[in-house]
């Protein structure tokens, strides 16, 4: 029994391991802007590896009609450092959502289904770290998300802040993943 939904109305959703056929379906998920193309990395080549090893869990977001990729989503534990004042900060524990990506070629061939990134985000996302907090201290989801506007406009849009640009580089002095150079740090309070 989960306490989080696993389908929603056009959606299901599948860990990356729980189907030895999604290791192959993986290779033709595709990120349509330059910028992404770590995310397809990530899924194609990394994410295999952090599920076998628990370092993260990624989750296939599948077309209940057509069984095809739509999008997928990448959770782990964290923790982000908010400096309070000189020599003061606070500790916030975190999940964080190390990835997120709808699959281009899923959106081309079905454009009639719209949102699917919010639909996600709000649908599973959102659902899988409120059932965690059930069992772990967690107050907070963040997202190191790619620097362009109409990304940290949508995200803006599902409820995620910026820290002020003084607060924003204390926490990548001391959270920051190498890989998400360059990338904005944003949080929601949930």
């Amino acid at each position: 029994m989960t306490g989080f939904p696993v389908e929603d109305k056009n959606f299901y959703i599948q860990h990356l391991s729980e189907n030895p056929e999604n290791l192959t379906e993986i290779k033709s998920f595709s990120v349509s802007q330059k910028s992404g193309a770590g995310l397809e990395n990530y899924l194609k080549n990394v994410a295999p590896s952090d599920e076998e090893l628990s370092f993260a869990r990624t989750y296939l977001v599948k077309s209940k009609s057509t069984h095809e990729i739509a999008a997928y989503f990448t959770l782990r534990n964290g923790l982000f450092t908010l400096e309070l004042g000189d020599d003061d900060f606070y500790t916030v524990p975190a999940v964080e959502l190390s990835n997120f990506a709808v699959n281009s070629v899923f959106r081309s061939n079905h454009p009639e289904i719209e949102k699917i990134g919010y639909t996600v985000f709000s649908d599973f996302v959102l659902p899988i770290v409120n059932y965690i907090r059930s069992f772990s201290g967690v107050k907070s989801l963040y997202i190191y998300a790619l620097p362009e506007d109409r990304l940290i406009s949508h995200y803006e849009k599902m409820g995620f802040r910026r820290l002020t640009p003084e607060k924003e580089k204390f926490v990548h002095s001391h959270v920051k993943p190498k890989y998400d150079m360059g990338c904005i740090f944003m949080y929601q309070i949930l």
